[in-house]
């Protein structure tokens, strides 16, 4: 069984900084992209960020030169931090990975973290 455990969410004051952690446990063979999303009450679900097994990055226009994604393979884990945090950035963050496990590609996705932006 595979999971994805987020962790580092929290209050911030807009302008201010917060890095997101999501670590992949269990039986995995091998992880391909790795990436966040997230999800403001009313709104669907959003694509913020990913990152390739390489290191390829892709951004949201609205979070460019904000944020940066990163992984550490051997750790299988995926980092977001976010500087210049503003209100609009309040949402439940996801973290999202295509993993291996006992021969089946599947999708997993973590339970979500807060993160929450005051003006």
């Amino acid at each position: 069984q595979v999971q994805l455990v987020e962790s580092g969410g929290g209050l911030v004051q807009a302008g201010g900084s917060l890095r997101l952690s999501c670590a992949a446990s269990g039986r995995i063979s091998s992880i391909e992209n790795m990436g966040w999303y997230r999800q403001a009450p009313g709104k669907q679900r959003e694509l913020v960020a990913t990152i390739t097994t390489g290191g390829s990055t892709n951004y949201a226009d609205s979070v460019k030169g904000r944020f940066t994604i990163s992984r550490d393979n051997a750790k299988n884990t995926v980092y977001l931090q976010m500087n210049s945090l503003r209100p609009e950035d309040t949402a439940v963050y996801y973290c999202n990975s295509r993993i291996l496990s006992a021969a089946w590609w599947r999708t997993y996705w973590g339970q979500g973290t807060q993160v929450t932006v005051s003006s």
